[in-house]
Parts: C-alpha cells; sequence; structure tokens
C-alpha cells in the first residue's frame, strides 16, 4: 500500500507539517495540518518524529521546506540555530526519500494549484489560473520573520522553481522620509537589507527609526504592538505601517524587472493576510508601478495576495508532485 508522503513548512519560528495521499487524491490532507514552535524541538527530525506520533501516522517520504539556503544535503534556518542534514533526517525518520528545498520554493510552486479564491488582487490588474502549458514567468515574495524571495518559470508544460536569498538585496530607499530611515539603520546594522524593513523585526525596526527622529524611545515593541496601536489610531504605528507597505511594493516592482514576472508577482508569508487591509489602501502599488520608463507595463502586472492558509504545504505537496511527473512519460508531464 502506497504510503503518506510527510510535508513541512520550516520557518525562524514555527514548523506546520500535514500528510499528503500518496494516490494525489488530495494535494493536501487539511485535517493534518499541526503546527509547532521551533525552540520546542533540538532539531527539525525531533519535531517531524513528534508530529508523526501525534497524529499516530506513518510516512515513506518527505518534502520539508525550510526558510534558508539549501546547499547540496544540508540547510541553515536564517533565523533559528538548526542546521539540517537531508541524510540524517531520513535516517532519523526511516524514509525512503526526503526531498529539503527552499521554503520559497515551495511558495512558488504552489502557484500552479492556487484557485482564485486562494488570492486577492492588489491594484487593477486581474489574474485567473493559467494553463501552465503556456510559458509563463512569476515572482513571488512575502515578509514573516524574514523576506522570502523567489520565482517560477514555466516552459513546455514543466515547472521550474527559482531558488534565491534576494530579501538580503540591499535596500533602496525611495523618498527622503526613507532615506532618514535608512541613515539611522546603518548606525545600527551597518549593511542594511529589504530584510530589515520588510518583514515582522522590520516593521518595528521602520517603527523605531520614526521614534528615533522624532526623539522619542517607544520601548521594546514586538510587530503585533505595532498594528495594534494603529488600530486604535496611533500616529506612528499608522505611519510605519504605510511606510512598510510602500517599501514593500518598490520590492516587489523591483523583482518584476529582474526576473522578467511579466506574468505576476505573488505575495507570501504570514504577515501578508494579516496586513491586507493596509496593503489595498496604502502606496503600495503605486511604488509598485513607479518606475520610470516601465511604469506604463508594471501598471499591467497582476500583484496577488495569498491568502490560501497553508500554501508552503500546498506548494510542498505540489514540488513532490512535480517531481513524480518528471519522471513519467512525456504525455502525462503536463498534467502532473
Amino acid at each position: 500500500m502506497a504510503m503518506n508522503i510527510l510535508l513541512a513548512d520550516v520557518g525562524g519560528t514555527n514548523a506546520r507539517f500535514a500528510l499528503c495521499d500518496a494516490d494525489w487524491s488530495t494535494a493536501v490532507r487539511l485535517d493534518s495540518v499541526r503546527e509547532y514552535a521551533v525552540v520546542d524541538f533540538p532539531s527539525l527530525g525531533h519535531a517531524a518524529q513528534h508530529y508523526l506520533a501525534q497524529v499516530e501516522a506513518s510516512a515513506g517520504s518527505g518534502v520539508f521546506a525550510v526558510a534558508g539556503r539549501v546547499a547540496g544535503q544540508e540547510a541553515r534556518i536564517t533565523n533559528h540555530p538548526w542546521v539540517i542534514s537531508t541524510e540524517r533526517t531520513r535516517a532519523m525518520l526511516n524514509f525512503e526519500r526526503l526531498s529539503l528545498i527552499n521554503d520559497f520554493t515551495a511558495q512558488a510552486m504552489a502557484i500552479r494549484l492556487y484557485q482564485p479564491d486562494d488570492a486577492v488582487s492588489i491594484g487593477g490588474a486581474d489574474w485567473q489560473p493559467d494553463d501552465l502549458r503556456q510559458a509563463r514567468n512569476y515572482a513571488v515574495l512575502g515578509p514573516g520573520t524574514g523576506l522570502g524571495v523567489g520565482g517560477l518559470i514555466v516552459r513546455d508544460g514543466c515547472c521550474h522553481p527559482l531558488e534565491t536569498e534576494g530579501g538580503h538585496i540591499s535596500f533602496a530607499p525611495g523618498t527622503p522620509e526613507e532615506i532618514q530611515i535608512l541613515k539611522y539603520l546603518s548606525k545600527e546594522f551597518g549593511r542594511v537589507s529589504n530584510e530589515r524593513l520588510i518583514s515582522g523585526p522590520g516593521l518595528v525596526n521602520i517603527h523605531r527609526a520614526l521614534s528615533q527622529i522624532a526623539q522619542t524611545d517607544p520601548g521594546p515593541l514586538q510587530p503585533c504592538d505595532i498594528t495594534a496601536m494603529a488600530a486604535e489610531g496611533d500616529a506612528r504605528c499608522l505611519r510605519a505601517i504605510d511606510i512598510f507597505c510602500a517599501a514593500f511594493g518598490a520590492v516587489a516592482g523591483d523583482l518584476v524587472l529582474t526576473l522578467g514576472a511579466w506574468d505576476g508577482v505573488f505575495l507570501a508569508g504570514g504577515l501578508v493576510p494579516k496586513m491586507l487591509h493596509s496593503l489595498q489602501r496604502s502606496g503600495f502599488r503605486q511604488r509598485f508601478e513607479h518606475k520610470g520608463r516601465f511604469s506604463p507595463v508594471m501598471a499591467a502586472v497582476p500583484v496577488l495576495a495569498v491568502t490560501h492558509p497553508h500554501a508552503g504545504l500546498l506548494g510542498a505537496a505540489s514540488y513532490a508532485r512535480h517531481a513524480l511527473a518528471a519522471q513519467l512519460p512525456d504525455e502525462y508531464r503536463a498534467a502532473g
């Protein structure tokens, strides 16, 4: 009997697990989804063992999407001390096969399985799920504990995810206020990457920089504190969110130009659904399109905020299925 495939979506804060039926009757068994704090386990293998014991299930293989660079058979979580070995983890779980992929490789692969209800448009350009037999270029990025960036190239019915660390590209301010924020953050961090602003901790950095410019001390804050105070009308918190969204739009537009992702950019990550209203009413789209001579072209590029609750797990399942399809005869590949 075919065994389950274990899926994992591992960030710097939480690890999410789910099961996928090996017969592909469903991409992700939603009743099997569980989430754990990564600090509660010494390794990803221990977390996976705990999950399988809790749901009283077994699996014969797995696809684990992790928030860090995968180099050969090893990955390091960027914002957590875990170092993950494919072979050691596979042996620990007694799997026949284990694939370790970047979390935004999974986010990119999820695009091929999205339905219209899984994403909300930001701006005027519309999007509908595409026939992936057509050539397509997509970008995907999203803030969470860090800033993930990737892409998806579709050619001849095959999906080719691009694994990048584009969240660590240097931040380019676009307004005098952002220049002031950059000067403040440069004193603290030296080099300032996009992730230093466009992430959960980045929202705190923006607020702290605004407070420093105003010569006040906000004290220690978490991202949820800023969004809660913004909901109550706090002017500086509202401004921090506006700057966050505008800078996010500028970076998303730059990524489209870099990858030639004219077919759409998907905003993923844990903060996007929580900030959907802010993204829709902010300067995100204006800064996204504001690319000089390419502004008219950018106006036609769809931007989709992903609202699927388990996009990373969906992408891990998509990766597993596509890898299997690549081993099948040509007439089955596009359907895989």
